[in-house]
């Protein structure tokens, strides 16, 4: 990145910019106050005093789904053989070790990586609220706000999606692991999430964590708070055969319908994974709006299946993308993952474009968290944008044309150059700016917390 940024604004020249449907060449970007201001093209050469971004920009990438501290699980849980209820043991004896100040320096780390893979917002799924045993710290928030406090240190918008779990299971009162976890009711957990405050770069949302985890009859209380300070409201949802066993069990429906019955969908909610369902359950969220965000990486490491994004997007369920337990912490692999992953189970190729990818990985990936302002690259947008090069061993040799293609289909968070989130650069030449050195912050803060 050359050039240099003043202080109520400057101009950026792109080589390449994806304007939502095809690249461009040559073009200027003008940023003031936080925001695009004006977007010109066919500009051949760099504006004098202009930075100078080669590669392809693109809108920054949102991260629709985090369990921060699963980055410490990476290489652990790769160990052996399992299922993803064996997984859950391994990451229940992290999340014992986890304290505020542990947790914001892992968090810190984590969110450092996402800025460097292109990444300008996540959606923090945050479950773990109180003290070991479910003693409430003397700030009853201060978990969260040591996620909040990291997005900000890495540079990076967060949606602090804060969780309502409640239960080890339609009914059940929380295991030993869980009740760190839990507010003991709906009412409990809505008095404390209140007390969270938006600020600069911070939305607060609420979750779900899922049905077997928030018992049927206090499903509308936590949906309610969400409606009313119209937020976005995410839910995990038949990632698992043994969720939608026991919830037909518990209730005679599966829990998309569920969810339908206590008012869960609509189209600020977001359902995560939506990886077993049927066909009457596409329809449900298709025809509510309610959002799909998938994790491909998640989802083929943990064996949980293939979802039916396709089925799910042609009913009207928007796309987003996670990286949920962060085996990996690259937007553009789940992006070409949830095509890939189709194509093996369809033995066709081209269920979605390369622009329709990027959608998903931007545009719809922001709005699913609340950051309707971003996403794209025009004048009034949130001035946050990632430029991928396209001279590495991945992405050289393509025609420029091409670029979305190749960064969709070859390239990877390593080919990251440059991130400006809110006009601030956050990542230059692949150097994250306030965390200089993050593979030694996650080598510290994963060894701290797992002793």
């Amino acid at each position: 990145m050359t050039g240099a940024t003043g202080a109520t604004g400057a101009t950026y020249w792109l080589e390449h910019a994806w304007l939502d449907t095809n690249v461009e060449p040559g073009v200027a970007m003008d940023v003031a106050g936080g925001r695009i201001t004006a977007v010109r093209l066919g500009v051949d050469a760099p504006p004098p005093g202009a930075v100078v971004l080669r590669g392809l920009t693109i809108p920054g990438l949102a991260n629709a789904h985090s369990h921060a501290f699963h980055r410490a699980l990476r290489g652990t849980v790769q160990v052996g053989s399992g299922t993803f209820w064996t997984w859950r043991e391994v990451m229940y004896q992290v999340a014992s070790e986890l304290t505020p100040e542990t947790y914001h320096a892992l968090a810190r780390a984590v969110y450092a990586e996402m800025a460097l893979a292109g990444i300008t917002s996540v959606g923090e799924f945050h479950y773990l609220h109180h003290a070991p045993g479910g003693t409430p710290y003397a700030d009853p928030n201060a978990m969260g706000e040591a996620l909040i406090q990291a997005a900000a240190d890495a540079g990076i918008r967060i949606t602090l999606l804060d969780t309502a779990y409640l239960s080890s299971g339609f009914g059940a009162a929380p295991d030993r692991h869980q009740l760190r976890f839990s507010d003991g009711t709906a009412d409990a957990w809505a008095e404390r999430v209140s007390l969270l405050k938006e600020r600069d770069g911070v939305r607060i949302g609420a979750a779900i964590h899922s049905v077997r985890a928030v018992p049927a009859d206090q499903l509308a209380t936590v949906a309610g708070w969400a409606q009313s300070r119209a937020v976005p409201l995410h839910v995990h949802l038949s990632e698992q055969t043994a969720e939608n066993d026991a919830c037909q069990a518990a209730h005679g429906r599966t829990p998309t319908q569920l969810l339908a019955d206590h008012g869960v969908l609509g189209a600020r909610t977001t359902g995560v994974h939506n990886t077993h369902l049927t066909d009457a359950d596409i329809s449900l969220l298709g025809s509510s709006s309610t959002g799909t965000c998938m994790c491909p990486t998640t989802e083929r490491d943990l064996a949980d299946g293939i979802g039916p994004a396709v089925a799910l997007q042609r009913a009207g369920s928007p796309l987003s993308l996670g990286s949920d337990s962060h085996a990996v912490i690259d937007l553009l692999e789940e992006a070409r993952a949830m095509e890939l992953n189709e194509r093996l189970r369809s033995r066709t190729r081209g269920h979605w474009t390369a622009a329709a990818l990027l959608r998903a990985a931007t545009a719809d990936g922001h709005a699913a968290l609340g950051w309707d302002g971003a996403g794209t690259l025009e004048a009034g947008a949130l001035a946050d944008f990632t430029t991928i090069a396209l001279d590495s061993v991945r992405t050289a040799g393509p025609l420029p044309r091409l670029a979305a293609e190749t960064a969709v289909f070859a390239a990877s968070a390593a080919d990251v150059r440059h991130v400006v989130v809110g006009g601030r650069a956050i990542v230059r030449d692949g150097v994250h700016q306030s965390v200089p050195d993050v593979p030694r912050a996650l080598t510290e803060a994963i060894a701290a917390v797992r002793g």
